[in-house]
């Protein structure tokens, strides 16, 4: 499986936390509530593996497979990608509701269940992938938000497209806390092989700047 050395890994993490810095600060503005967003950990695995891992969810390996609600976008440029924010179903209308109030009937909230997904996942798949870029110095440009609800499984084939053989899914452990809620989401970045290569590039050279400026 592709692998990044240490320095690549933590190049890459400290990035990934100046971009949900960016989506948190535009969160708060959103739910008039502190919102504190961290990427601990990232690790690259196969899309089988992926989809296991997303939808054994908190309640084990051995339950049917967690219903998942998912915002993605294509990206393309200094390199290609499949990018999908991920979280528990259960928790989309807890998010959706921080953000419009509690006075919103359920039936209301479902109806604009799906915009306010899809501008959250365009808030935060657009702080990451806007800061990998402004890092980089290179330009994505991406494509407008859709939303999705099944299993991981059914999200990441319907995502990955025709290649997905040819994958690997770069997956980022997001912590989205507020003050009185703790929900924990994934962002994950289809990547073709080609596309990891071009990301390692991109990554040593943001190094290499940061060493000469040093």
């Amino acid at each position: 499986m592709f692998q990044l050395s240490e320095l690549e890994n933590d190049a890459l993490i400290e990035i990934f936390n100046i971009g949900v810095g960016h989506a948190a600060a535009s969160m708060s503005a959103i739910v008039n509530e502190a919102v504190r967003m961290a990427v601990p950990s990232i690790s690259f695995i196969a899309r089988a593996e992926a989809a296991r891992l997303l939808g054994a969810g908190a309640h084990g390996q051995n339950t049917a497979p967690e219903r998942i609600c998912g915002v993605s976008q294509h990206y393309a440029g200094a390199f290609e990608t499949e990018a999908i924010l991920m979280f528990p179903e259960d928790k989309s209308l807890e998010i959706v509701r921080l953000m419009v109030g509690e006075a919103v009937p359920l039936k209301e909230l479902t109806e604009m269940e799906q915009e306010a997904m899809c501008e959250i996942g365009n808030i935060m798949l657009n702080s990451c992938v806007g800061t990998l870029a402004n890092i980089f110095q290179r330009e994505l440009h991406g494509s407008l938000p859709q939303y999705h609800v099944g299993t991981s499984d059914e999200i990441l084939t319907a995502t990955a497209g025709a290649s997905q053989a040819n994958t690997v899914v770069l997956m980022l452990h997001i912590d989205f806390v507020l003050e009185k809620h703790q929900i924990h989401g994934y962002v994950a970045f289809v990547l073709a092989i080609s596309a990891l290569h071009d990301l390692k590039d991109q990554i040593n050279l943001y190094i290499a700047r940061a060493i000469g400026q040093s």
